[in-house]
């Protein structure tokens, strides 16, 4: 059976977004941040999105150029501290943010992937992170219900990628992108190096093809990945 090919362009594969579209951004600050299918994303302009990632970048960087732009309603995250922009127009009101703790809302997108409904924890019991949530009892222990999150759309940064979409990430780029992957409806994945079928080693694949939609070879990197250093 001959796999198929799922390179794509890069406008292409964004254009698949529209007004209302709930996507994950793989990234833990800047490793495994897509940011340049964050850039087409800003400059195809869908509206009232959706945006469930761990956290808001800096101001002027990632995220926050979304942001800038006036493309996200609501934010599911984990800290919004580093990006003055997303504190404001949280505070005013212009989007909705919802925290999680940083382990919950990785459990989260992996119960997602994994078809679960939710999950259930101790963690944020009797803190604001736990108010209007369900709870139930366990063996005499009080637990959250926390949901599952799926989305419409992935959009995942990977160092080396073949032509049927399996991925290898390099360190700590790994990060909420294979849980992503699998949580998602259309994975496009954005990839610094594309190989030929059979040229990644099989243990150094982390997202099989099957989990991928789309391919996007990068011509070049954007100065925003130059802040790391490998």
């Amino acid at each position: 059976m001959k796999l198929s090919d799922k390179t794509t362009a890069i406008s292409d594969a964004i254009d698949k977004i529209s007004d209302g579209a709930s996507i994950m951004v793989g990234g833990f600050g800047i490793p495994g941040t897509p940011f340049c299918l964050i850039d087409e994303l800003v400059r195809q302009g869908p509206k009232n999105l959706t945006i469930i990632k761990n956290d808001a970048n800096e101001t002027d960087m990632g995220i926050d150029h979304l942001l800038k732009n006036g493309q996200v309603t609501r934010l599911i995250t984990t800290h919004i501290g580093l990006n003055a922009r997303a504190i404001a127009m949280m505070n005013e009101g212009v989007i909705t943010v919802e925290f999680c703790a940083q382990g919950i809302l990785a459990e989260r997108i992996r119960a997602g992937g994994a078809g679960l409904a939710g999950i259930l924890t101790d963690i944020g019991i009797d803190t604001e992170l736990g108010d209007g949530k369900q709870q139930i009892t366990v063996n005499g222990s009080p637990q959250i219900v926390e949901t599952a999150l799926k989305a419409d759309f992935a959009l995942i940064h990977a160092d080396q990628a073949d032509t049927f979409g399996n991925l290898a990430y390099v360190a700590t780029a790994r990060n909420f992108n294979p849980l992503m992957a699998m949580a998602a409806s259309t994975v496009i994945a954005e990839t610094e190096a594309l190989v030929p079928m059979g040229q990644l080693a099989p243990d150094t694949i982390h997202t099989p093809g099957p989990f991928v939609d789309h391919v996007v070879e990068l011509a070049e990197l954007t100065k925003e990945y130059a802040v790391v250093r490998r």
